[in-house]
């Protein structure tokens, strides 16, 4: 059983990133890059050679190219000590693109050999000319730098080396001035302390909190009124940065933040004004020089750590789907099972044949159509909510989003079941436990429904998973805040950074989902055995 874990643990980390990797390739090399400017109003204001700057700029935010502009060539040379300050500012690039000092012709020459030789394309762009009225002037400037496709395992090995963030105390950089750089831990967090007037400390909470200096974020450990309640930050996921769909934002962080309205609280800032606010402090990450550049940071904070998200009413996306998705599992599997015995056993009769209509329905019906109908019966009929609204926040309009979502998988379940059952009342072995006495009641429950739902078994790890990701149609049909709606999202505005990294999440869950499942299975059936043994 190990060998078979650990077989199974590295086969699906192999397909993990043969799906990435395949992705990557569809998404980078198969698909048209000018795509991601259809509607973008800047790109169509530009003028001839700044939009071709502007392009390739994108691209390379898009993780399509690698570019290296002539001024940043030359900034490295003087951070490691090739070249003097002096000479850095003598060797600018022209803004007219119009070279004319020996000095600067010679490192020209010198950054197009280095990079030509690496494999890059040098571009030269002059500066665009427009016309005001009877004048001619230059708009924008020269530009000289150098790109190149990256290529397919480049972008694949940076995207999960930086899948994985560890926290630690030197991450802000060394030049930065932030004192002493240490990991303080802490009883009472100091956020839900309250001071009096003359600054004595009035009441304190317990909850232990453990704060950073250093550190990328503020709070490395602490408690709150969100679920899970315990939260970390000292193990982060980066599943990719979003361009468009929630522009600098992480995927996974698109995903698990709350939404909604302001959620206000009472809470007391770190310079001890304490205050009704929205702001979530314990998300606190690094600012440099927010304090001294920003009054209201001032006011409230003591270091750089004043960058926070803010408080919402709502669940976060995979918060809605995963609430939606489980119930839709839990109402499918008692309607499922219970009516997929009933046809079994009835095999021919009314039940069996009302269910296998059902099952009919559903398979030859879109399922768009269906849900259609379900959410036309349920808001006439039944006066339910139409469409999901995270203001109202009522239990009611989770109802038809449940059912809609539920009643395919009920047909699904029914087929199965019913069609293994009666397989096993047809096996031999059957037959030789009736011989031998045993009654019909105990070869039902011990043989026929246990043999019958193990292959039913296999996919509840796999329901419960798949609970995460969200049900697409569902979603964008009833307006539910969720992750289905995600993806299609990020495919309409050519999200690259949304696409890859909800493929990486699906494909793990895809994975662990087979994996947990293949356990159940061996643990609801002591027979089964995936040892290979030598006969």
């Amino acid at each position: 059983m190990k060998k078979f874990i650990l077989k199974r643990i590295i086969g699906g980390l192999l397909s993990i990133i043969a799906v990435v990797a395949i992705v990557m390739i569809l998404i980078y090399s198969l698909m048209d890059r000018q795509l991601i400017f259809q509607s973008d109003s800047l790109y169509m204001k530009k003028l001839s050679n700044e939009k071709t700057l502007y392009m390739y700029t994108k691209w390379e935010e898009y993780g399509y190219v690698d570019l290296v502009n002539y001024s940043d060539y030359m900034m490295a040379l003087l951070r490691d000590g090739t070249i003097t300050e002096e000479e850095f500012n003598s060797t600018n690039y022209p803004r007219n693109g119009k070279v004319t000092s020996e000095k600067t012709k010679e490192f020209v020459q010198k950054f197009k050999d280095y990079y030509s030789g690496k494999g890059y394309v040098i571009m030269e762009l002059e500066a665009d000319m427009m016309s005001s009225g009877r004048k001619i002037k230059t708009g924008g400037a020269a530009r000289l730098f150098a790109y190149r496709d990256i290529p397919v395992y480049q972008r694949l090995l940076k995207y999960f080396k930086s899948i994985f963030f560890s926290d630690n105390i030197h991450y802000v950089p060394e030049e930065d001035d932030i004192g002493e750089r240490k990991l303080t831990f802490t009883w009472n967090d100091p956020i839900y302390t309250v001071y009096n007037e003359d600054g004595t400390v009035a009441s304190k909470k317990f909850s232990p909190a453990i704060l950073g200096n250093g550190t990328k974020h503020k709070y490395l450990f602490y408690f709150d009124k969100q679920f899970p309640y315990v939260h970390q930050n000292f193990l982060t996921l980066n599943l990719g940065k979003s361009y468009a769909v929630n522009s600098g934002v992480d995927v996974w962080e698109t995903m698990t933040m709350a939404q909604g309205t302001f959620y206000m609280q009472e809470l007391t800032y770190p310079s001890g004004l304490r205050e009704e606010t929205a702001d979530d402090l314990h998300t606190a990450v690094y600012q440099k020089g927010s304090l001294e550049t920003n009054l209201v940071y001032s006011e409230r904070y003591t270091d750089d750590y004043t960058n926070t998200q803010t408080a919402k009413t709502g669940r976060s996306k995979v918060g809605y789907s995963f609430i939606i998705g489980i119930l839709a599992t839990l109402l499918a599997y008692s309607l499922g099972l219970p009516l997929g015995i009933w046809m079994a056993l009835r095999k021919g009769k009314l039940v069996d044949k009302l269910g296998t209509a059902y099952n009919i329905f559903i398979l030859a019906v879109p399922s768009l159509a269906y849900i259609f109908m379900f959410k036309a019966i349920g808001t006439t009929v039944f006066k339910l909510p139409r469409v999901f609204d995270m203001d109202v926040n009522s239990k009611l309009m989770y109802i038809l989003p449940i059912v809609s979502l539920a009643l395919p998988s009920v047909a699904g379940l029914m087929k199965w079941l019913r069609r293994y059952m009666v397989d096993q009342m047809n096996s031999d072995y059957v037959k030789f436990a009736r011989s031998g006495g045993l009654s019909e009641g105990e070869i039902f429950r011990k043989h026929i429904l246990k043999n019958a739902m193990i292959p039913i078994i296999h996919g509840i790890p796999g329901s419960i998973l798949g609970a995460l990701v969200g049900a697409i149609i569902t979603e964008r049909v009833y307006s539910v805040p969720g992750a289905g709606n995600l993806l299609t999202n990020a495919i309409g505005v050519y999200d690259n950074g949304v696409i890859v990294g909800l493929t990486m999440f699906y494909a793990t869950l895809s994975v662990v989902g087979l994996l947990l499942g293949d356990i159940l299975m061996a643990v609801a059936d002591p027979r089964i055995s995936f040892d290979t043994k030598e006969r």
